[in-house]
């Protein structure tokens, strides 16, 4: 029982820790979203292509993830379209199973179509899974991607993983808006 208490309070601690940036706040926001960026490219310089074809891209660069049984994950992120900082969003993550430990990470979403990018524009908030496709892309996978392969859905790549975290377990995420 103690654990369970534990765990949840780890989970809303988490889950509150991440409140809508203020305008200066976007600012320090967009710049660690530019270079998480720069390290993407430097470390998988295959998205460098990707990136200049993606009709936009969504930056989370830190996102904070802990568990205990329960757990969650939240972070902010920028969406920038032509290159330009259009809209801010916040990631939120739910998790149930054997877990544990503290881990941040970061990662990219690429909107390779018009259509993804309007679902994510128009939505007032959407679950990962639920809308276009979305495929995770590791180092190995990235690698086979062609201009044939990348013409529609999401993209997402992992970078900057620190921490420790060890479990199995079902978990949701949902991206919202930034008030």
């Amino acid at each position: 029982m103690l654990c369970r208490t534990a765990a949840l309070l780890c989970l809303i601690a988490l889950l509150g820790f991440v409140a809508p940036a203020a305008a200066s706040d976007r600012a320090a926001l967009e710049a660690d979203a530019r270079t998480s960026l720069k390290t993407l490219v430097a470390s998988q310089p295959y998205t460098e292509d990707m990136l200049n074809r993606a009709a936009g891209v969504l930056v989370f660069p830190d996102i904070l993830k802990a568990g205990l049984l329960l757990g969650g994950a939240a972070g902010e992120g920028v969406l920038f379209i032509n290159n330009e900082a259009h809209s801010y969003y916040q990631s939120h993550a739910a998790s149930f199973g054997l877990q544990a430990g503290v881990a941040k990470f970061g990662y990219v979403m690429l909107f390779m179509d018009q259509a993804a990018l309007d679902f994510a524009v128009a939505s007032e908030g959407w679950e990962v899974g639920v809308g276009p496709n979305v495929t995770v892309a590791d180092e190995g996978f990235a690698k086979k991607l062609s201009t044939t392969t990348t013409q529609e859905g999401i993209f997402v790549f992992f970078l900057d993983q620190e921490g420790l975290f060890a479990g199995a377990g079902i978990e949701g995420t949902k991206i919202s808006k930034a008030e």
